[in-house]
């Protein structure tokens, strides 16, 4: 993230919670439209403090950030809108601009007035992401693109996508690819919801038809998309980046608007604490079941709670980097081969003590289901993000200096690869 400016260096987050907390006791008004209070968040710099004060901000270190929305919410004001916008389209954009997408995009998705999915993946392009063959060609004062994007959570409701297209063939494959900012209410956009194997339909599949992505909503520039997706795919893998605001049930409009949107939200991930494997709950079936004593049991669960509690404190360690105002970097890569590695314990370990009726679901299976939706979900954490394989030699790379995989297709112009161009 940005440095901090020079007088902001020297805020303490008593400090910080003490001039929130006037600001708020001045302008919270519960009766206000919620887009209104985030007008209002905007102006002040509130919405993300961190952020230099030219877009949107007040620039405070990086731990300011999560402090003020917490305080939000605890003062009983609503926050920052969730979704892939705020944690993910808005950052990038801040970092790669330019000036004139920042102007025209950063307001809208820190309101809320916008909302927007990530179009990365392809069914011939998930690890090998860079291989996407997803073709945007330049016709007058649009860009036409063609293609096919898969794994896209809210693609369907969305107004702006994150989208990795090609703009050159004639170069290697991470050199020739453009980052747009694509609208996604158009007649060249076609999106069909995919129904997974345990019966959510999170994800979805988006065909491009000549569509098209006005010239000047390229994020970053023509031809170096790949460093912005990077940046994308770091924020991708923080391990917060599912939090859901507390906010107080009580009445008035903001905070009804705000609670509907983030059930709206929510509502697709449903299933995720599933695919994390459910560690949390292992000793209440274990209870449940009438195996709490068995030896072999007490020792898997023993396991168990060891690797997820490692894993909680590489995440506390994230934030704390985060808070010194540094980038996502390897450590997401860490976090999410750990959350892998827990999600699997955990599957293995609610088996054994279910047994074939694990596999059951219904009010009267093992937890009422929960049990076989973890066994049907947990794959996924493995593969969503970046596989296990991907995050091994991000770490091996960048993190103890290994050299680097060998890899013959980065040399070569993406128009000789087989099957590409």
């Amino acid at each position: 993230m940005t440095k901090p400016e020079p007088a902001a260096a020297r805020v303490t987050p008593d400090s910080l919670r003490a001039e929130l907390s006037d600001w708020v006791r001045e302008r919270w008004d519960p009766d206000l439209a919620l887009r209104d209070w985030r007008e209002l968040l905007l102006e002040s710099g509130w919405a993300v403090p961190s952020w230099p004060r030219r877009w949107h901000g007040r620039g405070l270190p990086g731990w300011a950030d999560e402090l003020v929305a917490g305080e939000l919410v605890r003062l009983g004001a609503a926050g920052p809108p969730v979704g892939s916008g705020t944690w993910l389209a808005a950052p990038t954009i801040l970092a790669h601009g330019p000036d004139e997408l920042r102007e025209r995009l950063l307001a809208p998705i820190l309101t809320g007035a916008q909302t927007w999915c990530q179009l990365f993946s392809e069914p011939g392009a998930g690890s090998d992401l860079a291989g996407l063959s997803t073709t945007a060609v330049l016709d007058g004062d649009d860009w036409v693109v063609n293609g096919q994007k898969v794994w896209n959570t809210s693609a369907h409701h969305a107004d702006m996508g994150m989208l990795l297209a090609r703009t050159d063939s004639s170069v290697p494959k991470h050199q020739g690819i453009t980052y747009f900012a694509l609208p996604m209410q158009q007649p060249g956009v076609e999106v069909r919801q995919l129904r997974q194997m345990n019966f959510h339909a999170s994800f979805n599949e988006v065909f491009l038809t000549n569509a098209r992505v006005p010239r000047e909503n390229v994020i970053g520039a023509v031809g170096q998309g790949w460093a912005a997706a990077l940046t994308t795919l770091s924020y991708e893998r923080r391990f917060a980046a599912l939090q859901r605001p507390a906010y107080a049930a009580v009445p008035g409009r903001a905070l009804t608007e705000a609670r509907a949107e983030a059930d709206r939200h929510f509502a697709t991930y449903s299933w995720y604490p599933q695919r994390a494997g459910r560690p949390d709950l292992v000793i209440e079936h274990a209870r449940a079941a009438g195996v709490a004593d068995n030896p072999v049991i007490r020792q898997a669960i023993a396991r168990l709670v060891i690797l997820h509690r490692v894993s909680v404190w590489t995440a506390e360690r994230a934030r704390q980097a985060r808070a010194l105002g540094a980038r996502p970097g390897a450590e997401g890569s860490i976090g999410k081969l750990a959350a892998s590695s827990v999600a699997r314990e955990s599957a293995r370990v609610h088996s054994m003590i279910a047994g074939a009726a694990a596999l059951l679901t219904g009010p009267d299976s093992a937890l009422g289901g929960v049990v076989a939706e973890v066994l049907m979900s947990v794959p996924g954490q493995s593969i969503a993000g970046g596989t296990d394989e991907i995050q091994r030699n991000i770490i091996a790379e960048r993190v103890l200096g290994l050299p680097g995989e060998v890899r013959v297709d980065r040399a070569v112009p993406f128009s000789q690869l087989t099957g590409r161009g």
